[in-house]
């Protein structure tokens, strides 16, 4: 069993940055893939970003070159780099495990969910 605990979400102005974390306890998170999806109200939960466990990773489009997926496996942690922050970002932010890039980017067969952090980014 893994618990999957974001944080780092807030408030923040347009142009701003924050850094969500996903720290796993449990099994240890190195043996998942891992990604952070978001839902904005009244939407669907969307991919946002995704990591192997060789580190090789994925961004979608809206995002890709603005925010940064990375981890750090001897801390169990994933992390979520985002710059430039627009208000269209402005949504709850999960962290997702599974066993391989393709159900973790799909949500097809997620094993771990988290249960959110909420980023709000103000015009």
């Amino acid at each position: 069993q893994v618990q999957l605990v974001e944080s780092g979400g807030g408030l923040v102005q347009a142009g701003g940055s924050l850094r969500l974390s996903c720290v796993a306890s449990g099994r240890t998170s190195a043996t998942y893939s891992m990604s952070w999806f978001r839902q904005a109200p009244g939407k669907e939960r969307d991919i946002v970003a995704a990591i192997r466990r060789d580190g090789g990773r994925f961004h979608a489009d809206s995002v890709k070159g603005r925010f940064t997926i990375s981890r750090d496996n001897a801390k169990n942690t994933v992390y979520l780099q985002m710059n430039s922050l627009k208000p269209e970002d402005t949504a709850v932010y999960y962290c997702a495990a599974a066993d391989t890039i393709f159900h973790v980017t799909t949500g097809s067969r997620v094993d771990y969910w988290g249960k959110g952090t909420l980023v709000t980014v103000s015009s």
